[in-house]
């Protein structure tokens, strides 16, 4: 969630938007999976991203917990991140051949690299982090293409409303002091958007923007 300010130095000077063509092109990767260790850290997940990955492995976000996800706090927010494993830090979705196991439906973040999203005014764009890709003459690319992502202009409604509500919790979180309405709010915000039920004919966007309101109130946030 990075703003412009914070841009100097890790980027090559650019903003680009969803038809704008970038070089960020690894032609496959051709093997490699450098991107995919020590990120346990970095690879936040958004309600989105866990609905995609249990609706295609048909394993419940909880029985995910603690094998393939972890739970971290920061900013005394608790959310789901990618699970490193192994003295090498390797992704666990990896398989022993060092291919992603959920690529069609991997995390948003995984889809943007080595590109990154800076937020303004209500909007998002990318720009391409230097140096962060180990792969030689990376080729230019539509972005919207590299990213690869069905229904864009909803998945990106959603995540700009998923930021927002992200930021407005971060400032909520500075006033709570007692652990246990702390952790009542956290848990709050895993069972009603990650462990969240989506019946026969319904899609996650659908019932994301039905229960947000509600949480909305629940949680404190205007």
């Amino acid at each position: 969630m990075r703003t412009l300010k914070t841009l100097e130095g890790i980027s090559d000077g650019k903003l680009y938007d969803i038809e704008d063509y970038v070089k960020a092109d690894t032609s496959g990767c051709n093997g490699c999976y450098t991107c995919c260790h020590r990120v346990g850290d970095l690879v936040e997940l958004t309600p989105f991203d866990v609905y995609e990955i249990v609706n295609h492995t048909k394993v419940s976000f909880d029985e995910l917990l603690g094998n393939k996800l972890a739970l971290q706090i920061s900013n005394k927010m608790m959310l789901p991140y990618l699970k490193m494993e192994g003295e090498t830090e390797r992704c666990s979705f990896l398989n022993e051949t060092g291919r992603c196991g959920i690529h069609e439906h991997r995390p948003n973040i995984c889809r943007l690299f080595p590109l990154g999203r800076v937020y303004e005014n209500d909007d998002f764009k990318y720009f391409l982090q230097v140096g962060t890709c180990v792969m030689p003459n990376l080729k230019e690319i539509k972005v919207k293409e590299w990213i690869g992502i069905a229904n864009y202009n909803e998945n990106k409604t959603f995540i700009l409303a998923w930021y927002k509500l992200l930021k407005a919790l971060h400032f909520r979180l500075k006033f709570v002091y007692d652990k246990a309405e702390l952790e009542e709010m956290n848990q709050y915000v895993l069972n009603t958007f990650y462990r969240i039920h989506i019946n026969a004919g319904e899609d996650f966007y659908t019932v994301f923007w039905r229960v947000l309101p509600e949480a909305k109130e629940r949680l404190g946030i205007l």
